[in-house]
């Protein structure tokens, strides 16, 4: 499919800087560029390769004066990225969708399926599973006995959704995702491992996107909750009970320890470990490998294991390689004030 400069301009409503005739028919890096491709310009220090670039077309944000002559055709609009997203949805909705159940699954009697549904080969739909109009189930998903899944949701290949579970609209699960696992509930009594039983659900809401391999545990009673619009990565962990905040967004390898409570509009990096039990306020900040064992308070910026302040752990990151000299410092102090304190008692 192929688009002018002029054609993308009216829809992102940005300025022409150049030739509005210029067709494209892909996307491309800015560092990448080639002819028929548009790319973007949002990030300052990707700025030399605007110059350089064999993309046709280059979006940048409406603030941007170039320093020399550039070949592509520029398209000015107030944010770059944000455009380049829309721009890139309007695109991925053109592609034609899926749709029909493949006689190569299997769907329970009990299940209600609605309109334009896809149902790809082997996957599995149980008893009195809901799943709303246009979402697809792609090969090879298992939907649990009673599940409900709301409209427009994409359940990418090889998801598991554990009986009882319940998934809102407009929701994207990717491949490898288990939703509803039991959670790590035992009893000790003595040296043996009782199992507790796990007899709630997994509530995800709307708007929600959940990575690959990512595992969200069913509650013991009760919910564990995900909250609207909330994006995960890939491989990320939520034990039970816990409840995510709206918005909130997470990286790469997160463990959340059972019935923990995020507030909304969170972000943590990745590899970030947060203890049970606890709660994280609403628009916290939580640096990569970051390892939370208190409360956090509304706001909070912090970073490291155990966690602190971003300023104060930068403050002692400095310190840290002076602390081996510091150390040898101190000894040789110590002797010498053993030293003197000898002379002294001596001269006594």
């Amino acid at each position: 499919m192929t688009f002018t400069a002029k054609q993308i301009a009216a829809f992102l409503k940005g300025e022409i800087v150049g030739n509005p005739e210029v067709e494209v028919s892909n996307f491309s890096k800015i560092e990448e560029g080639k002819a028929g491709t548009i790319t973007f310009l949002a990030n300052p220090k990707y700025t030399p390769y605007i110059y350089k670039t064999e993309a046709d077309i280059v979006l940048v944000n409406n603030d941007f004066e170039p320093e020399k002559p550039i070949r592509a055709t520029l398209i000015k609009v107030p944010n770059a990225y944000a455009a380049l997203a829309s721009l890139m949805e309007m695109v991925n909705k053109s592609i034609p969708r899926k749709s029909g159940i493949d006689t190569m699954s299997f769907v329970a009697p009990t299940a209600k399926i609605g309109e334009q549904v896809y149902v790809g080969t082997f996957a599995y739909i149980g008893d009195y599973v809901e799943i709303g109009d246009d979402s697809k189930i792609y090969p090879q998903s298992y939907i649990g006995e009673n599940v409900k899944i709301g409209k427009n949701t994409i359940i990418y290949p090889g998801v598991k959704i554990y009986h009882g579970c319940a998934i809102g609209d407009n929701c994207i699960i990717h491949s490898g995702a288990v939703i509803g696992a039991d959670g790590f509930g035992f009893s000790k009594e003595e040296e043996v491992y009782h199992k507790i039983p796990q007899l709630g659900n997994v509530l995800i809401e709307d708007d929600v996107e959940i990575g690959a391999n990512t595992a969200i545990d069913r509650a013991v009673m009760g919910s564990t909750v995900i909250r609207r619009g909330v994006k995960l990565d890939n491989l990320i962990q939520i034990a039970h009970n816990c409840e995510i905040g709206e918005h909130t967004a997470m990286a790469a390898q997160v463990g959340i320890a059972g019935s923990t409570k995020i507030g909304e509009n969170c972000v943590f990096g990745g590899q970030v470990g947060i203890g049970g039990h606890i709660t994280i306020g609403k628009n916290s900040r939580i640096g990569a490998q970051s390892g939370i064992i208190s409360n956090t308070e509304e706001g909070s910026e912090v970073i490291g294991s155990p966690a602190m302040p971003v300023k104060s752990f930068f403050r002692s990151s400095i310190l840290l390689p002076k602390l081996p000299d510091m150390y040898r410092q101190l000894n040789a102090l110590e002797k010498e004030l053993l030293e003197l304190k000898k002379k002294l008692a001596a001269g006594d």
